[in-house]
């Protein structure tokens, strides 16, 4: 069974296979996300897709912190101290609080946030592996973005958990 959901150049999803270890392919702003690894545990996989739909669903979900920033200076500016020792207490808050695709190893990667502006997302992402930059100078420090429509992405999500559910 191979399902595929959404529009690869906003947020898109491919899962095929079957049993407990499923391929889960993910894209974001033309991006392929799960390149390093794309083979996802289901129930783990499955929940927290899940716990992500009902969030968004739920009208969480918080808009760009800082006025007249862009979403990729934003993102630059929130995830510029992570991990340093130094980083004050404060700054690790507000970045937590934008951090998105907190889904195991097959999205752990790239370093995402995600934005709410009404009925609309923003996620940013980069990716931040070595081996990945290697094959992929290009990307080095970049910042990719892009938007879609709250319910468009709360379907897809659902949609890789039925996919999931299915036998």
């Amino acid at each position: 069974m191979n399902v595929a959901l959404g529009d690869k150049l906003r947020f898109a999803a491919e899962v095929s296979g079957a049993g407990q270890l499923r391929q889960v392919d993910l894209w974001a702003a033309g991006r392929w996300l799960t390149c390093d690894d794309n083979v996802a545990y289901v129930p783990q996989f499955r929940r927290d897709v899940q716990d992500t739909a009902a969030w968004l669903r739920s009208g969480k979900g918080s808009p760009l912190p800082f006025a007249g920033v862009s979403a990729e200076a934003t993102h630059r500016r929130l995830m510029h101290r992570a991990g340093d020792d130094d980083e004050p207490e404060a700054d690790y808050r507000l970045r937590n609080r934008f951090r998105f695709l907190l889904w195991g190893p097959t999205t752990d990667n790239v370093t995402a946030c995600l934005f709410r502006e009404a009925d609309r997302l923003v996620i940013t992402l980069e990716f931040w592996r070595k081996e990945y930059l290697i094959d992929h100078p290009q990307d080095a420090g970049a910042v990719f973005v892009a938007e879609i429509p709250a319910e468009e992405f709360i379907g897809i999500l659902e949609g890789i958990a039925a996919a999931l559910d299915a036998r």
